[in-house]
């Protein structure tokens, strides 16, 4: 595996990582190489410094992805609990609720509920705008 540093049209830079050099040339001249950020495929290999290992570096990485971690569960906790506290839960009548608003057959409001991945394409396929809604990390005093 070789981790590259990339860098799209936009200036958005990423790393990714791949079985081997000729993957990454492979890859991108067929445009599944794309930008997290922007969606760009027009993707090129940026100016990277070797990965050197060392004891200090390692804690410091480490310290950083657990701190990264605990603010996305945070963060993914908080999103939940809005949703939930301020959105009608429809159940699993999701898909036919949010088409009915989007068309303007029901009241604006906001509302979350349950849908198949193949209904949530549809209405997306449609215009109407949905997001997942993130799943409910665990609590971190329960676990180890």
């Amino acid at each position: 595996m070789i981790r590259y540093a990339l860098k799209c049209d936009q200036a958005h830079g990423f790393e990714a990582w791949f079985g081997s050099s000729s993957d990454f040339d492979d890859q991108a001249g067929r445009g599944l190489v794309e930008c997290p950020f922007c969606g760009s495929h027009s993707v090129q290999k940026a100016v990277m410094a070797p990965a050197v290992s060392g004891a200090r570096k390692a804690d410091l990485g480490s310290d950083v992805a657990a701190k990264m971690q605990t603010l996305m569960m945070t963060a993914a906790r908080e999103v939940r609990a809005h949703v939930e506290a301020n959105f009608d839960y429809v159940g699993d009548t999701f898909a036919r609720e949010a088409r009915d608003i989007h068309e303007g057959k029901s009241e604006k409001r906001e509302i979350y509920g349950e849908a198949t991945p193949a209904e949530v394409r549809k209405l997306k396929d449609d215009g109407v705008p949905v997001s997942a809604l993130p799943d409910a990390p665990p609590d971190p005093s329960k676990v180890n």
